[in-house]
């Protein structure tokens, strides 16, 4: 079945950077976008950047555009967020999705890593 583990979250300084990684697994995801999506305590989730495995074309929310950015390793199925100039508002728990590429729904999730953004 298919799996998505995020890694690389922890307790940084406010203007530190963090990569974070999710390893993808169970199927080819070449018809598929990877993105990653983000929950605050309180809040909805909300959407932060998406990459699609083929093309690798990639779309960022506008609260992060200028400081994240989205990749991926083809030959590793991994997905990387690199996370610069962060911010405590980048708080939150950070979680990686996927769904086809011609559909809308995210039809699978990661367990998710946290983010700790100190002033």
């Amino acid at each position: 079945q298919v799996q998505l583990v995020e890694s690389g979250g922890g307790l940084v300084q406010a203007g530190d950077s963090l990569r974070l990684s999710c390893a993808a697994s169970g199927r080819s995801f070449s018809t598929y976008v990877l993105g990653w999506f983000r929950q605050a305590p309180g809040k909805e989730r909300e959407f932060v950047s998406a990459i699609s495995w083929s093309a690798g074309s990639t779309n960022y929310a506008d609260s992060v555009k200028g400081r994240f950015t989205i990749s991926r390793d083809n030959a590793k199925n991994t997905v990387y967020l690199q996370m610069n100039s962060l911010k405590p508002e980048d708080t939150a728990v950070y979680y990686c999705a996927a769904r086809f590429l011609y559909g809308s729904t995210w039809a699978y999730w990661g367990q998710g890593t946290q983010v700790t953004i100190s002033s």
